[in-house]
C-alpha cells in the first residue's frame, strides 16, 4: 500500500469555532438527555403513569436544561444555527404537547450535513431516534461528531463516485444509544410525523468501523496463523489509515445501492423479503467497492489496495461471527465470500493455519461479484418469487442450507397460493448455519467482538498508546 496522508486533525483550522465537548454545557446537555431517556417509551413518549416516572414539572425542568445547553453551545457551531433553532422549537413543542410521541421533522429537515462537507467540521446533533444495531427504541440522544472529508476523497467523489448524500464522520462524544454497535447516523431513524419525500444525507462513523475492524482482524490473524503482507499489516495497525480506507469503501458501497442492472428497488425499502436477498445486496455493494479498488490500485491510487484488504478481512473474519443467528444477512454474506474463495482455491485452511493466495483472491472475489451481477440482471425479467429462488440457489451452491429447511426442498414444498411476503415465514431463523470452521472461530473471537461495543477511533488510539 503506498503512503497516504493522515487526515487533518479535526478542527485544527478553527472552522468549528471551538470544542463542544470541552464546554461545560455539553456535560449539562448529556446529563439532561440521560435523565430523560429512561422515562421514555419505545415510541419516544413519556409515560407519567409508569412506576418511577417523573412528575410533569420534573420532566419540563430537565428538558429545559437541555434546551438551555443547546442554546449556549450553538454559537460554537454557526453553520448549524438554523438546525439548532429548529431543534429548540421541536424540544419545546414536545414538552408543550405533554411529551407525547415526539415529532422532530422540522429540525430534521433543517439539519443538512451533506450540504457542507468540510474536513473537520463539527456538529452537535440531538434527536429522538433509534440507533441502528444499537438501541431499537426512539430515545432522545445527543452526539457530537466531526466530518471526515479529505481533499483526495472529495476529488474522487466529484470525478468518479458521485455521492452527494454521503457524509463520513467520527465520534467526539455521545449518549448511551451510541455506546453500542451502531456506526451510522441516518435520518430515517428519527421520530417524525411523516417521512419526507426523500432523504438528503446519510452519515457513517468511519472511526468506529475502522477501530472494530482492526481489533477483530488482529485477533483473527493471531488465531488463524495468517501471515499478512506488509501493507495489510500496516492497515490493521494504523487507526488513521484504516479510517481513510473505510471512508472510500463506504462511499463506493453506499452509491452502489442505486447503480447497476437492478431489479426494482433492490435495497427492498419497506418490503418483506427473505434475508438472503438483503445479504446478497450488501455483499454486491461491498464486492463492487472491491472491484473498483482493484481498478484504483492498477491506476496507482494509494488507497486501492487497502480497500481490498479491508473488505476481505472484515467480511471473512468479523461479519460471519458477529450478531445472533436470526436471519443475519451480513453474516451470511461473509460466509458466502469465504466459501466461494475456499472452493475456488484462493483461501486454504490447512494444518490449522489460514492461507490466502494474495494474487488469486482479487480475481476470485471479482468472479463472485460477476455472478451476483448476473443474478441481478436476469432478475429484471423474472417474477419476484422466481428471483428469490434463483438467489437461494446461488447461495446454496456454496453454503449448505439447514437440513430442516423448507425452502431447500424447492417450490413444491411451499404453498405457492400465498403471496411471496407470506412465504418468508417459512424461512428458518438460521437458514444457512455456520460451518464448523466458523463455529470454532466464533468461540475464539467472542470476547474481542464483545469488547468492540461502543469503541471509537479515539478510544482505539488510547488503547494502542
Amino acid at each position: 500500500m503506498a503512503e497516504v496522508l493522515s487526515p487533518k486533525v479535526a478542527g485544527e483550522d478553527g472552522i468549528s469555532g471551538g470544542s463542544v465537548t470541552g464546554h461545560p454545557q455539553w456535560g449539562v446537555l448529556k446529563q439532561a438527555v440521560e435523565a430523560i431517556r429512561p422515562w421514555q417509551r419505545k415510541d419516544g413518549s413519556i409515560d407519567f403513569d409508569a412506576e418511577d416516572a417523573p412528575s410533569r414539572a420534573d420532566a419540563e425542568r430537565t428538558l429545559g436544561r437541555a434546551v438551555d445547553a443547546v442554546e449556549q453551545l450553538s454559537p460554537l457551531l454557526p453553520h448549524d444555527a438554523d438546525y439548532h433553532r429548529a431543534l429548540v422549537a421541536d424540544l419545546r413543542r414536545w414538552a408543550g404537547g405533554g411529551f407525547a410521541v415526539p415529532d422532530f421533522l422540522d429540525s430534521l429537515l433543517a439539519f443538512r450535513p451533506a450540504a457542507d462537507r468540510r474536513d473537520g467540521l463539527q456538529h452537535l446533533v440531538v434527536f429522538p431516534m433509534y440507533t441502528q444495531n444499537g438501541n431499537p427504541d426512539r430515545n432522545l440522544e445527543a452526539v457530537v461528531l466531526r466530518v471526515v472529508w479529505p481533499q483526495w476523497l472529495a476529488e474522487l467523489e466529484r470525478t468518479r463516485y458521485d455521492n452527494p448524500m454521503f457524509v463520513p464522520i467520527t465520534f467526539e462524544d455521545f449518549t448511551p444509544g451510541y455506546d453500542t454497535n451502531s456506526a451510522v447516523l441516518f435520518p430515517e431513524t428519527v421520530a417524525v410525523r411523516e417521512a419526507p419525500d426523500r432523504w438528503t444525507w446519510g452519515a457513517i462513523f468511519c472511526d468506529r468501523e475502522a477501530a472494530r475492524f482492526r481489533s477483530v482482524t488482529a485477533a483473527a490473524v493471531d488465531v488463524l496463523g495468517l501471515e499478512l503482507p506488509e501493507d495489510a499489516a500496516r492497515l490493521v495497525a494504523d487507526q488513521e489509515v484504516a479510517q481513510q480506507t473505510y471512508v472510500l469503501w463506504d462511499m463506493i458501497h453506499d452509491r452502489t445501492h442505486s447503480h447497476g442492472d437492478l431489479p426494482f428497488d433492490p435495497f427492498m425499502i419497506k418490503q418483506r423479503a427473505p434475508f438472503w436477498m438483503y445479504g446478497l445486496e450488501e455483499l454486491r455493494c461491498d464486492l463492487t467497492a472491491f472491484k473498483e479498488a482493484v481498478k484504483l490500485q492498477a491506476e496507482g491510487h494509494p488507497m486501492g489496495l487497502g480497500v481490498q484488504y479491508a473488505i476481505l478481512f472484515d467480511r471473512l473474519f468479523r461479519f460471519p461471527v458477529t450478531g445472533d443467528r436470526v436471519r443475519n444477512y451480513d453474516g451470511l454474506g461473509g460466509q458466502l465470500l469465504f466459501a466461494y474463495l475456499h472452493q475456488h482455491d484462493a483461501v486454504r485452511w490447512t494444518d490449522n493455519t489460514l492461507h490466502i493466495d494474495w494474487e488469486r483472491a482479487p480475481q476470485v472475489t471479482n468472479q463472485l461479484c460477476a455472478e451476483i451481477e448476473t443474478l441481478y440482471r436476469d432478475g429484471i425479467d423474472r417474477p419476484k418469487l422466481v428471483h428469490w429462488f434463483a438467489a437461494y440457489e446461488l447461495v446454496a451452491r456454496y453454503l449448505s442450507p439447514h437440513p430442516g429447511s423448507v425452502w431447500a426442498r424447492g417450490p413444491r414444498a411451499l404453498d405457492l397460493s400465498l403471496p411471496p411476503r407470506k412465504l418468508v415465514d417459512d424461512v428458518l431463523p438460521d437458514e444457512f448455519p455456520l460451518s464448523m470452521f466458523y463455529e470454532a472461530l466464533a468461540k475464539k473471537l467472542r470476547t474481542v467482538i464483545a469488547s468492540t461495543k461502543g469503541i471509537t477511533g479515539e478510544s482505539a488510539l488510547r488503547g494502542a498508546a
